[in-house]
């Protein structure tokens, strides 16, 4: 099945696959009115038209597959990940309930249903009767489409990467009208949304952005971020607003621990002891497809090992300092990259910013940062916000601006092409 607008990239593969029959294609045209190389080709909407009113649903094994989602591989070559019927049920009702979806809702669904099914989204909204509006394709650098849609559709519950979420913000900030967003929750995950960007949306439009945290191999929800109704009084509204940055508390049915990724011996919940997250659960896999990788990816007792380095609280919210592999070592001590990216964006005159450990020749390893700006200023500035949270010895022994960063497939900064690219960067 394709849809017609990407007719020439399945010309281009289609050669490479003996097993097809057929291909279905997605367009509002007659078929005889449609280009391509592509044969025999059959019409979606004839298929449709043409069917029985009526489904005899097949009994379906809840253990059997029904999807596949495959990791970017940024590292390596894609993983790939089979989803169980009793998977994504389970995983379906979870997320309704976390969010707290009902029959009076309107969901947008701005996640591409590609990347990680939509993170479940559009599944829950279904499960719960609520209303579900697409987007259609779209793109980062004309959000207007997506505005409308949330506006038109009077949208309550809506997910995006901030990558997405950030442009959107830019461009509600040159409109006239200002939207009314008092109602609408915000599910942000990929990366920890900027303060700047949760002060934004909630002062402009009166929208909550709720971070949420998963993977390609979590189905994939395992953290939700909500403040503790014990918690409301004791914390100022800046407060607050920082304690949203985290990736929250443990979803009922997830089970998840940090661990010494040299030991494996499981680290308190103190806020300050880092380790790696390790995560078990009924919509957590247990191995990749084909992949000799899976022996290396799980423990004994069947906890999916993340690659994720982080914290857990007294609280019990999950805060993630890094990735294990992104970690920067220098002088033998770590240094998040996260935070620090995360601070630099801060800046007004920041769109992003990524840091990567270089190779030094007597540290180990030191900061590089990658910013992306709107106009040039000043390095004094940035070291000064970084200077809120890290001392200086570990600010980035080098600033560079650019006017963008590479990204992977699904928007995230690309750390592996960074550091190839700027690897010999402290040992000229």
């Amino acid at each position: 099945m394709v849809d017609e607008s990407l007719l020439e990239v399945a010309e281009g593969v289609a050669h490479e696959v003996s097993s097809i029959e057929g291909f279905v294609v997605m367009t509002d045209n007659d078929l005889d009115e449609v280009e391509t190389d592509l044969e025999p080709t059959f019409s979606y909407e004839d298929i449709l038209t043409e069917a029985e009113p009526e489904y005899d649903w097949p009994y379906i094994d809840e253990t059997s597959a029904y999807s596949a989602c495959y990791t970017t591989g940024t590292t390596g070559r894609p993983k790939g990940v089979y989803y169980s019927h009793r998977n994504i049920y389970l995983h379906t009702m979870q997320l309704a309930n976390s969010v707290g979806i009902s029959h009076e809702d309107s969901v947008a669904q701005i996640t591409p249903m590609f990347h990680g099914q939509g993170w479940g989204l559009a599944y829950a909204a279904t499960y719960a009767g609520a209303k579900l509006a697409f987007p259609g394709r779209y793109q980062a650098e004309n959000p207007e489409p997506l505005v409308d849609l949330i506006r038109d559709e009077d949208a309550t519950v809506t997910n995006g990467a901030p990558a997405i979420f950030m442009p959107m913000l830019d461009y509600i900030r040159d409109l006239d009208d200002i939207p009314n967003w008092n109602d609408l929750q915000m599910m942000s995950g990929a990366t920890e949304p900027p303060l700047d960007m949760m002060q934004g949306y909630k002062e402009l439009t009166g929208a909550e952005i709720v971070h949420a945290y998963g993977a390609t191999e979590t189905t994939p929800l395992v953290t939700m971020n909500f403040i503790k109704p014990s918690l409301e009084e004791d914390l100022s509204e800046e407060e607050k607003l920082d304690m949203r940055r985290k990736q929250g508390l443990t979803v009922p049915g997830i089970e998840m621990k940090i661990v010494d990724p040299t030991t494996g011996e499981e680290l308190p919940h103190d806020g300050e002891s880092a380790g790696e997250i390790l995560i078990r659960g009924p919509w957590v896999t247990s191995s990749y497809y084909d992949d000799d990788r899976t022996e290396h990816s799980f423990t004994d007792d069947g906890f999916w090992e993340s690659g994720d380095a982080g914290v857990i609280d007294k609280e019990g919210y999950l805060k993630i300092t890094d990735r294990i592999k992104d970690v920067i070592k220098s002088g033998g001590e770590w240094i998040s990259s996260v935070d620090m990216e995360n601070l630099l964006i801060e800046h007004p005159n920041v769109r992003d910013a990524c840091v990567v450990g270089l190779e030094h020749p007597e540290w180990e390893e030191r900061p590089f940062a990658l910013v992306e700006v709107e106009d040039d200023f000043n390095r004094e500035e940035l070291d000064e916000i970084l200077s809120q949270r890290f001392a200086d010895w570990q600010l980035p022994d080098e600033i560079e601006f650019t006017d963008e960063i590479p990204k992977t497939s699904v928007g995230k900064n690309n750390k592996k092409v960074i550091r190839e690219e700027y690897e010999g960067r402290y040992l000229d």
